[in-house]
């Protein structure tokens, strides 16, 4: 890697399983478009346009690309750069941060020198990402170790919106009910209804991320045939109504 303070790293990736990447740089990770699963610490996160992660140098992450991406991200040297103060948080992005980030994606490892505005831009950039991170996403799922969790997990995921009961998820994922709730017992601590709820309000999280859906609109996406209830049980895991969030996230732009 070049000696510089800092440096933009932009390009598409292909499709990979879960892999480990350890970086020596901080690492701002943001996609510009498609999607990424991030894995550390018992947590899986998934990486939309709407969120990033602010990674400290040595984390090492486990990364699942589906599908092919492209990425903008930032790259800090330890040496000039702080340490990030946790060693990985993904947060909501801003429209204020996309916008500097695009503005610096014309340093590139190959560049000679930062020009003192461009160094001041990523100044700008570690100190927003280091603000957001202290507000991290609660989008996250426990990670999972079996294939059969996987597969109900993604099934549940596919289905928010039905009637599916468990009988039929864990038929569908290869599995008797018994065993699957064990399964569910031992790699993630919660029931399949904890877990459906769960994945309800990640995908919530999601959806609120992005302005153009209406919260009425959200909560029907979600599983929710009435306000009132996508309301409480969104307030009952943020702490937050669904109005409050959004609103958060367009002040944090602002």
């Amino acid at each position: 890697m070049p000696d510089l303070a800092a440096f933009t790293v932009i390009g598409g990736f292909d499709p990979e399983p879960l892999t480990t990447h350890t970086f020596p740089h901080h690492y701002l990770l943001y996609a510009l478009d498609g999607l990424m699963a991030l894995e550390a610490d018992g947590r899986c996160w998934t990486l939309p346009p709407a969120r990033a992660a602010w990674i400290a140098a040595n984390q090492p992450v486990n990364v699942r690309i589906a599908r092919r991406i492209t990425c903008c991200s930032l790259l800090f040297s330890p040496g000039a750069y702080a340490a990030p103060g946790h060693p990985l948080r993904v947060f909501d992005m801003t429209p204020l941060l996309r916008e500097v980030i695009l503005e610096l994606r014309p340093y590139g490892p190959g560049s000679p020198d930062l020009p003192p505005h461009a160094r001041q831009l990523f100044d700008t950039a570690a100190m927003l990402a280091e603000r957001l991170a202290a507000t991290p996403s609660q989008a996250w799922m426990p990670s999972v170790r079996s294939d059969i969790l996987r597969r109900a997990l993604a099934l549940t995921k596919d289905n928010l919106t039905t009637t599916q009961c468990f009988e039929q998820i864990a038929k569908a994922a290869g599995a008797t009910p018994r065993t699957l709730a064990r399964r569910f017992a031992d790699e993630l601590g919660m029931t399949w209804r904890q877990a459906q709820r769960r994945l309800r309000m990640v995908h919530a999280v999601e959806q609120l991320s992005d302005h153009t859906a209406t919260i009425t609109e959200v909560a029907f996406a979600t599983g929710y045939n009435s306000l009132s209830a996508f309301n409480a049980a969104f307030r009952d895991f943020t702490g937050q109504t669904p109005s409050d969030y959004r609103a958060g996230i367009r002040a944090a732009a602002a």
